[in-house]
């Protein structure tokens, strides 16, 4: 994860501060066209300008950025003779970001990165500026690029990627649009989730998981219902920081090698794909997982007393479907558009996912279309 991670109102005011001590002359903003129209991206450039450093804005990061995206993003970097990249905004941006960053230390496609640890060389000078409350891509190791050509979002895990300060900064987020929070925080608690149940699951990842259980349903819903809850918003900043150092670890598993298929096959958003499968998943796993899934229920504030364990871990799925029928999560991916002729090769694409590896139930393609379907 980062060396420097910075929390709180004003954070944001650091940024110049630390592209000096990196020695940087110009660097590249990537942000999306929403954040660049509302005048925060050149809200964020006047502060590094004011640090006598340069700036070039990329305001083209897509909401699930591509191969094409990325490679553009390079174009740029390169064109402007940039030395740095800032990345503002929520995983999207930072995603293309790390995509651009890991073209201008090592070349290449962007192709040539997936799987786990392919590059070779460290990034640029990097700083990623969160503006969501979900992906916690701006501290981890994990990016995820679309593929045009296959339709499918390429898994890049590589410690070369993270950035080396994260700055969250809660004033960036008041007055989110709910669909948004709520989608972002749902994101969050599924990395918890998957991470807690996962093969790599360790004490130091459960800390972190078991704390978000706690945080999630109380500030969520607040910070749903009113965006300008300032509380709300920065309690959720620690929760899926804390998810992130969560699945950084741990990894992930089904629900997020399901969903990169769907967000790759169908652009649809990340956050409400992995809303909608995270219960069906958490059904499928809870076979061998049963204790972690009663404590899971316990931690999210259910009262499972005189339960048995079977009973308790179901009561943990039961709490996550009431918390996303609260948010007014989409029930299923038909509503979406979805084709059901498509769930064979998504289950297919899911298998071969590097999240599917730590997933705590080894999955054939029946279940993993199975679990599609529930959720069509």
């Amino acid at each position: 994860m980062p060396t420097t991670n910075l929390f709180g109102q004003g954070t944001i005011l650091e940024v110049g501060k630390y592209l000096v001590q990196f020695e940087s002359k110009k660097t590249l903003l990537v942000t999306d066209e929403g954040l660049y129209n509302l005048g925060i991206a050149d809200q964020i450039a006047n502060i590094i300008r004011e640090a006598n450093v340069e700036v070039e804005i990329f305001p083209k990061a897509e909401p699930n950025p591509t191969d094409k995206n990325v490679h553009d993003g390079i174009a740029a970097y390169k064109a402007a003779g940039c030395d740095s990249i800032v990345s503002l905004g929520g995983g999207s941006s930072h995603d293309a970001a790390k995509g651009i960053g890991l073209l201008a230390s090592n070349g290449g496609r962007i192709h040539d990165y997936e799987g786990v640890d392919k590059s070779e060389s460290p990034l640029v000078p990097y700083i990623a500026i969160n503006t969501t409350a979900g992906t916690a891509s701006e501290m981890t190791r994990f990016t995820i690029i679309t593929d045009t050509e296959r339709s499918v979002k390429m898994a890049i895990v590589d410690k070369h990627v993270t950035a080396l300060v994260s700055i969250n900064d809660p004033t960036l987020m008041i007055g989110l649009p709910p669909a948004l929070t709520a989608a972002t925080g749902v994101d969050a608690l599924t990395h918890a989730v998957e991470s807690y149940v996962s093969t790599n699951a360790s004490p130091i990842t459960d800390a972190c998981a078991e704390k978000v259980f706690q945080i999630i349903p109380k500030y969520l819903p607040r910070a749903y219902s009113n965006g300008e809850d300032f509380e709300a918003r920065e309690q959720m900043v620690y929760a899926q920081f804390l998810a992130g150092m969560a699945f950084n670890n741990a990894s992930l598993g089904y629900v997020h090698a399901i969903a990169h298929q769907l967000g790759g096959f169908y652009n649809y958003p990340h956050g409400v794909c992995n809303a909608i499968l995270l219960p069906h998943v958490c059904r499928f796993n809870l076979v061998g997982r049963e204790e972690r899934f009663a404590r899971i229920a316990e931690l999210l504030g259910e009262n499972i007393e005189g339960l048995s364990v079977r009973e308790a871990a179901e009561v943990a799925v039961s709490r996550i479907e009431l918390l996303t029928q609260d948010l007014n999560i989409p029930t299923g991916f038909k509503e979406l558009g979805a084709r059901e002729e498509d769930i064979q090769i998504l289950a297919e694409n899911a298998m071969k996912d590097v999240c599917a590896a730590t997933n705590p139930r080894k999955a054939t393609l029946e279940d993993v279309m199975e679990i599609i379907h529930q959720a069509y």
